[in-house]
């Protein structure tokens, strides 16, 4: 662990970690764990869980389940010199999120390839302005499923 005042991962580089299943059940703590080494100085971080956890089976019991500050990223601009506001929308529940992603407006455009995908995002960014339900206090995932034989 790097002393106070020294920056950790300086280069901002996306980084990997493998928790172990103990580590994984507190995920919060792990996070926490992950930011002290620099994760999130890159904006984000691959977290790879360990072989014994699989994921909930279903979401559909999540809707209900409110998202209080979705952020919608309107850009505006041209010739390269873009401006980025974030505009913080109503409280909306995670059933109302999912409509709204899976709406003609938000759903996924047919893409060759996800570099193809990607490229689409950009070209659309302007005209498009993507909504995030970010920073939800709870979980969308069940406390930690091991796999059983």
């Amino acid at each position: 662990m790097a002393s106070e005042g020294t920056q950790q991962n300086p280069s901002c580089k996306i980084m990997t970690f493998r928790p172990t299943l103990e580590e994984f059940q507190d995920f919060g703590k792990y996070m926490a764990y992950i930011e002290s080494h620099g994760a999130h100085r890159a904006g984000l971080a691959k977290v790879i869980p360990p072989k014994q956890w699989r994921p909930r089976r279903t979401y559909d019991d999540l809707d209900e389940m409110v998202i209080p500050a979705p952020i919608q990223q309107v850009v505006t601009g041209q010739s390269g010199l873009f401006t980025q506001y974030n505009i913080q929308k109503k409280p909306m529940t995670v059933g109302e999120y999912r409509r709204l992603a899976n709406s003609d407006k938000y759903c996924t455009p047919r893409h060759q390839d996800f570099d193809d995908l990607e490229r689409k995002y950009w070209k659309n960014l302007t005209f498009v302005s993507p909504i995030y339900g970010a920073d939800i206090s709870g979980s969308l995932y069940d406390n930690v499923c091991l796999l059983t034989h």
